[in-house]
Parts: structure tokens; sequence; C-alpha cells
């Protein structure tokens, strides 16, 4: 194994981790191809507390002053529009239209305290991979994913997966849902960065339903959806009317004869890769596990309403369906269709939109899954992270709106639930107005550690590049827990 908090540990093969750094710093070179996987495959330092993560992403920035971190004592142009209600958990005052999740406060833990520099949407990059984003050119709005960004945690928990083989599952270990982070918004016209496998490599990227809105200005986020739109499907895998199995499976024997009949070449690692791939999408083309998962029509009228007939009350029940089907990592994003204020982006409209959607859609949803989840016997062994990019300005009435919070990224919460995360509780402390971390500062890279710890997967162990070079999966980072 590798070295963890100061323990020299050994790898399977031999090496310990000075050696490893030293082979890193002459590029490998002299190293074999199975010992280069030995080191990648040291990366299961410590006990998995946790089978799986559902990563709940409220993209846009919610505001902490209007959700778990409220001022009630606060002057009126700090504290915001709401009332504060008590929670099950002591010293903990939440928004009044959150009470559901203040009843339930005793399942879940608050993060008072999480904070970075990077101060707008492209914040994205850092909380779904714990690293800053990297400079490159991203094409309009500089919103655009790009090739040397670091990998998404799911693209990671998939490439390790894939490396350490023995998954039984064919669902992919790394899902996103309802669509890819930003298609609802901005219509395929870019590609929101964070979400991919990076430089990975694209075949680590998340495989994702794509649910569509009525027209511009919709939000399906906002109001019921029928089951017709809820047509949740991963792109790429629903068979065409006219290519029956059968002859699917025909396909499939004549690309087996070929296969063999160049298997020194499969050896290369782009063909292997490739193959690799398509066995994979051929498994859950043809699973009937991957079907019923998507299948939202098999829940209960009865739960389906619990969590809200709302785009995000029903991506939660698919996110659930996927981690009991076997899914590793799975988001699901409360994305925004058309920007501000049609989500949590809330420059103007602030009080009008969380009172009647946003605040009740996520009280609604988010209590209807650790409700489920528990029940099921399915929280002890799935992490469950809530957060956004960014919280909102302390100073109520910003940017010429007198209903509207600008950006802030110097201090918002998080709500972690699950794998033996204690529930009543709180981490960390704001200063008076909610802007600053007072104790036990939280940094994007504390939170990936945090959630790669609890699956097992140690963030500090290296990950190697195309070019292999070792590094450190989350530099600096420490789990809050455990």
């Amino acid at each position: 194994m590798l070295t963890l908090l100061g323990r020299q540990r050994r790898l399977c093969n031999g090496l310990s981790r000075r050696q490893l750094l030293q082979a890193g710093g002459a590029g490998l070179f002299g190293l074999h191809r199975t010992q280069l996987e030995a080191l990648e495959a040291a990366r299961l330092a410590t006990a998995a507390r946790a089978k799986s993560v559902l990563f709940v992403y409220l993209f846009g920035g919610p505001s902490q002053l209007e959700t778990f971190d409220m001022k009630p004592d606060a002057a009126s142009h700090i504290r915001g529009p709401f009332k504060t209600i008590a929670a099950r958990t002591a010293g903990l005052r939440i928004c009044e239209h959150l009470p559901r999740l203040a009843a339930a406060s005793d399942q879940y833990c608050v993060v008072r305290t999480l904070n970075h520099p990077q101060n707008d949407h492209n914040a994205a990059h850092y909380i779904q991979t714990g690293h800053p984003m990297p400079p490159a050119e991203r094409g309009p709005a500089n919103v655009n994913a790009a090739p040397n960004d670091w990998p998404a945690m799911g693209s990671v928990v998939e490439f390790l997966d894939r490396r350490r083989g023995g998954r039984v599952s064919p669902l992919p270990s790394y899902v996103y849902l309802p669509n890819r982070h930003g298609e609802i918004q901005l219509g395929g016209r870019y590609d929101r960065l964070g979400q991919y496998g990076g430089w990975l490599g694209r075949q680590y990227n998340a495989l994702a339903t794509r649910i569509r809105k009525r027209a511009h200005g919709d939000n399906p986020y906002y109001r019921p959806c029928s089951d017709d739109e809820l047509n949740f499907q991963f792109q790429g895998l629903r068979p065409q009317p006219a290519v029956s199995l059968d002859r699917l499976d025909r396909r499939r024997s004549l690309l087996d004869q070929f296969d063999r009949a160049r298997q020194n070449l499969l050896e290369a690692a782009p063909i292997g890769q490739h193959r690799q791939v398509s066995q994979q999408a051929w498994e859950m083309l043809t699973s009937p596990a991957l079907r019923d998962a998507l299948e939202i029509r098999r829940e209960p009228d009865r739960l389906r309403d619990r969590y809200g007939r709302n785009l995000f009350g029903q991506s939660l029940i698919v996110g659930r369906r996927m981690i009991e089907a076997g899914a590793r990592f799975v988001t699901v994003i409360w994305d925004m269709p058309d920007g501000a204020p049609s989500g949590w982006d809330s420059h103007e409209k602030l009080s009008t939109s969380l009172r009647d959607h946003l605040l009740p859609g996520l009280d609604q949803g988010f209590s209807a899954l650790l409700e489920d989840l528990r029940q099921r016997g399915l929280l002890e062994e799935t992490l469950v992270v809530c957060v956004g990019e960014m919280g909102r300005t302390p100073r109520y009435e910003n940017r010429g709106s007198p209903d509207g919070r600008d950006h802030w990224s110097y201090c918002f919460p998080a709500v972690l639930a699950g794998a033996g995360i204690a529930g009543g509780t709180l981490y960390g402390t704001s200063d008076r107005h909610a802007a600053y971390p007072l104790e036990r500062p939280v940094t994007p890279e504390d939170l990936a550690a945090t959630i790669f710890s609890a699956l097992g997967i140690d963030p500090h162990a290296p990950l190697l590049t195309r070019q292999g070079q070792p590094l450190p999966l989350i530099p600096g980072g420490r789990a809050l827990f455990g």
C-alpha cells in the first residue's frame, strides 16, 4: 500500500511510495506496464464506509442566508426576507420554507464553512473535481470543458473501478442525471466544465440521461412533469426500432471474429480502451437491470408524490434506483434552465423564486431522498452530499436589484448524510454575517478528500497521467470525518 497519514506501507509488488515518486521524477522509465497498473491499484488504503455516493448538485449558488446558515439577529439588509424555524439539531436555525428538512436534521450534518476564491460559476470545476480550474482556451463565456481539465470525482471512480475489475454490475460507475450540466440551459452550445473525464479521457465521462424542456423559458424544475417527459434514457444506448437484438447479436459475432483476428493489435492501449468501452456499451444495451433502473414508472405513485413530481424530485428517485442497481457515483443536478431567476443564481427575484419553487422543491425532494434511503437500508452505505458551487453575498439588494444577492464563494454550506456521518451535527462556524469562516474552514479539496475517503480511496495516492506521471489525487485535502 501507499503511505497514508505518515504510515509507511508497501505496494503489492514491493515498491515503496518513495520509489514510486523517484520513478515518477524519471518519467516512470524502466517500469513494466503491470507494475504501473499495480501502482494505480494501490489506491485502497483505508476501509470503505460507503459503497456509493449520491452527489446532489444545486448549480447557481444557493444562498446560505436563506437556507442553512441564517442570521436572524443581523440587520435586515443582511438577514434577508425569511424567518427562521427551529430544527432538531441543537443550534441550527433553518429557513421557514424548509420545514421537512428542519424535522429531519437529525439525519444529516451541515458544514457551514465551505469556501474558495473562484467567485463565479466556473467553480463547478472546483466543486466536482477538488481542483481549481486550470487555464485553458474555453470558447465563449469561458464555460467550455477542456481536455486538460482535472477529471471529475465520478470519472476518477469510474477509472479506478475499471482498473480494479471484478465489478459485476452492468451499470457504469459514474452516472449524471437528468442531463449533462448546462445542456438544459445552454442547449448543447457549450459543455460546462467539471463533469467530464478531462485528461483521463472521454471514455470516463459520466453516462448521462437527457430530459428536454418544452420550449425556451420553460422550467421543468418548477412545475409538474408528465411521464411522457420523464423518459430517462442514456444517450446513445437506446436501440433503434429497426435494429432487433438478434441483429445486434449477429453484428457482435462478426465483430468478435475480427477481434480474434487482431488480438495482438488489441494489446495497444487506445484500441484496447475502445474494445473495453464497446463491451461495456453492449452489456448496458442488453441489460434488463439497467432498463429497470431507469423505469421510474415502477415506483408507487405515493412515493413519487412524496419526492415531488417536478424534474428534481423525479431525478432523485432515478438516482436512488441507480444506486440500488450498482452505480457508484451518481450526480443529480438542479440546473438553471434559462438563467436567473430560473434557478439558484439569485441575482434578482430572490424572495419569490426561493419561496415558491426552489426551497419547497429542495425541502420536499431531499427530505424524501434521505427518508427513502434510510427505510431501504441504503443510507448507511451511501454518502449523500448536497452542495452548490458557491453561496450568495451577505448584503441583500445587490446589483441594482431590490430583491437579490450576487455571487459569494467565501463562505457557504454543504449538507452531508449517510455512510457513518453523524446526523444532527454542525461543522464549522461562520461570522455574524455568514460572510467568512470563523472556525474550521473547509475547502473543495477537503470535501473531495472526504468523498474519496468514504469510498475507500486514498485521496493522497497518485493518479497516473497519460504520460505516466503520478499526480496526487487531491493535494492537501483532508477528510472531515472518520
